[in-house]
């Protein structure tokens, strides 16, 4: 009888230590990198997916130090799969640096860059270096990237996207219906890769920086995507990619918006955002002075501040400022950054949390 009581109490142990080490959670960590893209996906298994490395530059070594952090709160030793969704300066700026302080195990990207640039041609010259030691995978539509516990499907990718519905997609786009397909982007935008995750009955999207002619390519006539739990705001919340067309026809419960300062979170992308239908909450990176107070979100749902804080904040949002233009000195901050964490579980429900001031809410299981 001792034999079994010991017996039992080890196996009860052993789950105990199980359920703490994975928590049947899936943790996503949105990572504040000034504007541009890093989002840490770890896997109830603890397997990781990292998208995309911050910027290139002098805030290279800055935004690998903010990856590196959330990798350590996970408890990472390593990098499973490295996504680059596309070519531009503020998705692949970390990632040499990143490189050298953590073994990164399979790199994907969409395969070749479309639009020059000196500082990103500079880098893809010794990029296949990287890789060398590690799995190369260029992703196409469909292709599912192996997690155990997930399903991670490749939704768009250099400039394709998916034709066959996802579980639960594939009705017609009503959305589609009062607008006409965009302008082609002939930018790297158009290449980025999009990912949709389900968790059992958890989603994510996630669509990069992907442009407004190859949304509107994804999701009309027909929704190929279905609802989502959680949407990753793409395009860091710029006009654009950020249309009814796929904000609305998803029905995000949380929306996520990796914005900077003074770049996402403009008026019209606010305005599409705070009337999706079933939206209950839009958590942001950064204050955003685009925004203003007219469209703002409480300050309990945003992540970041500026290094040098107004005495008040204007009603009126400040105009875009000119593609190119330098940014004023507090425009970007470069002290001690936070995240916002998705803790999700596979009835749906999540928990997102708001690294500098610990709130945390929670959201319902999917219905």
């Amino acid at each position: 009888m001792r034999s079994f009581i010991v017996l039992t109490l080890s196996l009860a142990l052993a789950g105990f230590v199980t359920a703490r080490q994975t928590g049947g959670t899936l943790n996503i960590y949105a990572i504040d990198v000034e504007g541009g893209k890093a989002t840490l996906v770890v896997s109830p298994s603890g397997e990781s997916l990292l998208i995309d490395t911050g910027n290139v530059g002098e805030g290279a070594e800055r935004d690998a130090a903010r990856i590196m952090d959330a990798v350590e709160d996970a408890g990472l030793h390593q990098i499973d799969r490295l996504v680059t969704t596309h070519w531009h300066r503020d998705h692949i700026g970390a990632m040499a640096l990143l490189a050298k302080r953590i073994p990164i195990r399979e790199f994907i990207d969409h395969g070749p860059n479309v639009q020059p640039d000196p500082a990103v041609d500079a880098f893809l010259k010794s990029y296949p270096q990287l890789f060398a030691g590690a799995t190369h995978t260029v992703a196409r539509p469909g292709d599912r990237i192996a997690m155990a516990g997930l399903d991670v499907r490749i939704v768009a990718s250099a400039g394709d996207v998916i034709t066959t519905p996802l579980p639960g997609g594939g009705i017609r786009n009503s959305y589609c219906d009062t607008v006409t397909r965009p302008a082609p982007d002939a930018g790297e935008n158009s290449q980025s890769i999009g990912i949709h995750i389900a968790f059992g009955r958890f989603r994510v999207l996630d669509p990069g920086d992907l442009s407004a002619d190859k949304t509107f390519d994804l999701m009309c006539p027909n929704n190929p995507v279905g609802t989502v739990d959680l949407l990753l705001v793409p395009h860091h919340g710029q006009p654009g990619s950020n249309s009814p067309v796929l904000i609305h026809a998803i029905e995000p419960r949380v929306a996520v918006m990796n914005n900077g300062t003074r770049k996402g979170g403009q008026p019209e992308v606010m305005k599409v955002l705070h009337t999706a239908p079933r939206l209950e909450d839009l958590w942001q990176l950064h204050f955003s002075l685009l925004s203003g107070q007219e469209y703002t979100v409480p300050g309990l749902f945003i992540a970041n501040v500026v290094d040098q804080l107004q005495s008040s904040m204007p009603i009126a949002p400040e105009p875009t400022p000119p593609r190119g233009d330098a940014l004023p000195e507090n425009a970007i901050h470069n002290g001690r950054a936070f995240w916002i964490r998705i803790s999700a579980r596979e009835d749906g429900s999540m928990i997102v949390t708001n690294g500098r001031n610990g709130f945390s809410k929670t959201y319902g299981s999917s219905h």
